[in-house]
């Protein structure tokens, strides 16, 4: 690798760690001196640095996320207040937060919440500039929840775990059946390549940045399967952002003391309770549906709403050594209790 391209991933990495902190700090105050500092450049520069290498200006990049996150908000706890969801992604007054909601989707935050993401214009293009609403994958289904009483019966005084069992009464549908549990994971290092950009539908894509991340862990003895995991995490709502600027990263397990390189970057996946749906998929369509089955189906029936952390599945075999081509995949969403 030249030193010319060396230097480049070095500013890409860099920004990354900004995007990362920005990610997990937005309720809070974020100015240029502080996040500069977080990237190891001189705010003198960095402004123009952020621009250059991310096509947004950094007020516009938090201004769009806090946005975002405010819209999946309304939509995933209805009755919570504007004003809370407003002051909870850093917005300074339910004014602010107004003016910059209608401006981005082209209608009030009530509004929103009121018709969802879907409402159409008589062009029959969505209001809002940030993607497009998937389709329900199912029709008729039955949820069963079972409680796991682990070592209950020996007086430990062991919770019961929580499982459920989704049936699709429909037989076109790809899952007859998912297992979705509630399981405490613990928090994990993870060392990551990131695409920004489109991804729905690009098995290549995920080719590329596995085959990235597995030869950057490979020769620093970081690759041990079974305990090693592949992950991908999914920053960015599909149905909010424009899908010119959705984030993912390929991730594998790391220990937390791991030194990364200029073209990986190394975050945190936070520990907690999460609702882990199994799926074995095939066909690239069904992996909109298996999230589609996890959001649309499973998760406003489950008594839970998501937490403040991303999502991401956890692919469990490599489905090029399947005879069938199968992929056995977990769909890992962080909950807490619905409010």
């Amino acid at each position: 690798m030249d030193s010319q391209s060396r230097q480049r991933r070095e500013y890409t990495a860099r920004i990354n760690r900004v995007i990362d902190y920005i990610d997990a700090h937005l309720s809070e105050e974020l100015n240029l001196t502080g996040l500069a500092r977080v990237a190891c450049f001189s705010p003198y520069h960095f402004h123009r640095l952020f621009g250059a290498l991310t096509g947004e200006t950094l007020n516009a990049f938090i201004g769009r996320l806090r946005i975002e996150k405010a819209a999946s908000l309304l939509l995933i706890n209805p009755e919570r207040p504007i004003t809370d969801i407003a002051y909870d992604c850093g917005f300074s007054s339910p004014s602010t937060f107004a003016r910059s909601f209608s401006a981005a989707f082209g209608m009030s935050a009530s509004r929103f919440r009121e018709v969802g993401a879907t409402e159409k214009s008589k062009n029959g293009k969505a209001h809002s500039n940030y993607g497009q609403a998937h389709s329900k994958p199912w029709k008729d289904y039955s949820i069963e929840l079972r409680y796991n009483m682990g070592n209950a019966a020996d007086n430990s005084g062991s919770t019961p775990n929580l499982e459920w069992r989704i049936t699709m009464q429909n037989e076109k549908e790809m899952f007859e059946t998912v297992n979705v549990e509630l399981m405490e994971m613990e928090e994990s290092t993870v060392a990551y390549v990131r695409h920004v950009g489109p991804y729905a539908g690009d098995a290549g894509l995920f080719e590329r940045l596995i085959g990235r991340i597995c030869a950057w862990a490979g020769p620093r003895g970081l690759l041990n399967f079974p305990e090693t995991k592949i992950i991908a995490v999914y920053h960015d709502s599909p149905e909010i952002t424009d899908e010119s600027k959705l984030r993912t990263s390929i991730c594998v397990n790391v220990p937390p003391d791991t030194v990364v390189t200029d073209d990986v970057g190394k975050m945190t996946l936070a520990g907690g309770k999460y609702a882990v749906g199994h799926f074995t998929v095939k066909e690239l369509s069904d992996y909109p549906r298996a999230w589609n089955t996890m959001f649309g189906l499973w998760l406003p029936e489950s008594g839970f709403e998501p937490a403040d952390s991303p999502c991401f599945e956890l692919y469990k075999n490599n489905p090029r050594e399947h005879p069938e081509g199968l992929c056995f995949m977990d769909i890992c969403i962080p909950v807490k209790p619905l409010q």
